[in-house]
């Protein structure tokens, strides 16, 4: 399980923790963080994921516009979407800060 870099810490991690701290099998684990997801992914295109203590999933429509490649100052057009916001809660905050 990597725990040193936050950037590689994958889902099977995250099972497999679950897995030996309750006691569940890998599978059943992995399973139970599958659907977590899936919950999540439609409370958040529902614009509706806030979660207590940890943060809030917001939905954001970001509109068409122009971007430029910085080497080549060539424009191009970055097309409409749809984005993801996430805000962390105080409780959150506090603790990332807690040793500063």
């Amino acid at each position: 399980m990597t725990t040193n870099n936050s950037l590689k810490f994958k889902k099977k991690d995250i099972s497999e923790r679950l897995a030996n701290e309750i006691g569940l099998s890998t599978q059943i684990s992995k399973k139970i963080i599958d659907d977590l997801i899936e919950i999540m992914k439609n409370e958040i295109s529902l614009n509706r994921l806030n979660l207590k203590n940890l943060g809030s999933f917001r939905l954001i429509n970001k509109n068409e516009r122009v971007g430029r490649n910085p080497k080549t100052k060539k424009e191009f057009k970055i097309k409409a979407r749809k984005s993801i916001s996430f805000t962390a809660s105080k409780k959150i905050i506090e603790k990332i800060n807690y040793n500063y």
